[in-house]
């Protein structure tokens, strides 16, 4: 990160990834027992938070291993009830591929995480040091990520509940979110719904938003409004 006094800005960051897990756990305590354990942040296992320092601040929490420090490394640890993680720090200097990364148009989520070798992510979020990378903005992330989480637990049961025979493929389905692949989420809501054309059109979309993949498979499935099978024709 290239700042003039480094220490204070990994302390900053660290203050602003505890303010947005706080945020998160106060968020799922207002939910059921049983959704607030599948929330993706409290599924338990290691949890590794990744602050990225390009043109933008990049933070990303995963359950991949990173290894053991190496080089110029640096890592914190931070915890709350609930919740224990570790945060690390790159920069070019620290990964040279990062250097390589043009963010002059807008963030380049899916080429950071390449450089870091990174496959999967519980959250991927962009903050601006300063203004943006307060804790009072930490506390609308992590409340706007809870919720999302709760969301996407609420519709992906729904969605399990109206296509017999293909739960599988739903559980896929959720695990491809869990583990923040947009691409094999398009695929399989394709798979589950092949003939509803918002769905098809998402599947082929080279980058494909999660949560309109989402949506556009809960619709052609029914919706969030009470719904019940069409009963079937009658013979003829």
């Amino acid at each position: 990160m290239t700042q003039t006094d480094p220490m204070r800005m990994r302390e900053a960051v660290a203050e602003y990834v505890t303010a947005l897990h706080r945020s998160y756990l106060a968020q799922a305590d207002t939910f059921p027992p049983a959704a607030r354990g599948r929330m993706p942040l409290l599924t338990g296992g290691p949890l590794h938070v990744v602050a990225i320092g390009v043109r933008n601040l990049h933070l990303l929490a995963t359950r991949e291993d990173l290894g053991p420090l190496r080089g110029q490394e640096v890592q914190h640890t931070g915890a709350l009830p609930g919740l224990q993680w570790t945060l690390r720090f790159y920069d070019p200097v620290v990964v040279p591929a990062l250097g390589l990364v043009d963010e002059s148009a807008e963030p380049q989520y899916a080429e950071v995480r390449h450089a870091l070798g990174l496959q999967t992510t519980v959250y991927h979020v962009v903050a601006q040091p300063g203004s943006g990378l307060t804790p009072h903005h930490a506390g609308h992330v992590g409340s706007g990520l809870a919720s999302g989480h709760s969301a996407a637990i609420r519709d992906f049961d729904t969605i399990r509940s109206r296509v017999r025979g293909r739960e599988s493929l739903v559980d896929e389905l959720v695990g491809a979110s869990v583990a923040g692949l947009p691409r094999a989420q398009a695929l399989l809501a394709r798979a589950i719904a092949p003939r509803d054309p918002a769905v098809a059109a998402l599947a082929e979309s080279a980058t494909p938003d999660p949560d309109e993949v989402r949506k556009a498979l809960l619709t052609a499935l029914g919706g969030r409004r009470d719904w019940t099978p069409r009963p079937p024709e009658p013979p003829s």
